[in-house]
């Protein structure tokens, strides 16, 4: 046994040490070898995960050179190989080096702290547009995971949704290298539009520029849609108007609602159209 929450195991005690404590807690596995390299790398990364999460999850390793008859029952093809169990079943895997922050996922998903529900909680509340409580679920989970990418972006979702500007535009100032990365990237025209025409009239000689003005002011006030008709019909008659600014804001909009929103493909299809 290596700590309290790591151990050993073979085929003659496999049954009682994953199968049978996994009713009492999640078990993984790290199906691993002497011979390995990349399991030299994620073997350490687990156990002090493992040690960290003082029994939230147990962790079990199985050296497959000496326990063949269990890597092929649960069809080991590629090493380092992980696989959790609970209740007996695997339910979730996978093979390789998972970078760090996706390591964390994986345990956390599998033996959720109380501040890491709320993260689950502020997307869906993001989705349910209850941007105000999304913001508050986000910043809990931040208080404890403060470089979290995909929760620091969740937070700039609801603030820009909500209007808010001033601090999104420094969390996107500062965004760590992630997946979310290029999202985010396309979010700072909308937040840097917020912050500068937050106070800005919307009269104007030029009916284009009026045109712009309203747009932001829609959009700020949480009235997306409307407000990239607007921008659509600036687009149609002048395309690069303010030198693409319309336009990088626009694709920031659909950034904004997201993919899953119902009407984000048409908006990207009457964008295409009107620029190209």
């Amino acid at each position: 046994m290596v700590s309290d929450f790591i151990v050993h195991v073979d085929e003659s005690d496999f049954e009682y040490e994953v199968l049978q404590y996994s009713a009492q807690v999640p078990v993984v596995v790290d199906f691993w070898a002497s011979w390995c390299v990349p399991c030299r790398v994620l073997g350490p990364k687990l156990e002090a995960l493992a040690r960290e999460g003082k029994g939230s999850f147990r962790l079990a390793k199985v050296n497959v050179d000496e326990n063949v008859k269990l890597a092929k029952h649960y069809k080991v093809r590629n090493i380092p190989s992980v696989k959790a169990f609970v209740d007996g079943n695997v339910v979730a895997e996978f093979s390789g080096v998972l970078a760090d922050e996706g390591l964390r996922d994986f345990v956390r998903h599998l033996a959720p702290e109380p501040e890491d529900l709320m993260y689950d909680k502020g997307r869906s509340l993001l989705k349910q547009d209850d941007y105000p409580g999304a913001e508050d679920a986000f910043r809990a989970f931040l208080s404890v995971h403060p470089d979290h990418p995909s929760a620091l972006l969740g937070l700039v979702r609801a603030m820009l949704l909500q209007g808010k500007s001033d601090e999104a535009v420094i969390l996107l100032g500062n965004f760590p290298a992630s997946s979310e990365y290029n999202t985010a990237q396309l979010l700072k025209p909308v937040a840097q539009a917020f912050s500068e025409f937050k106070d800005a009239t919307i009269e104007s000689d030029n009916p284009l520029e009026a045109a712009f003005r309203n747009g932001i002011r829609l959009a700020r006030r949480g009235n997306i849609l409307a407000a990239m008709d607007g921008f659509l019909v600036i687009l149609r008659k002048d395309k690069d108007y303010r030198e693409g600014e319309v336009k990088n804001i626009f694709v920031g909009l659909l950034a904004l609602i997201g993919d899953d929103h119902p009407e984000a493909r048409g908006y990207r299809n009457d964008l295409s159209a009107a620029i190209y």
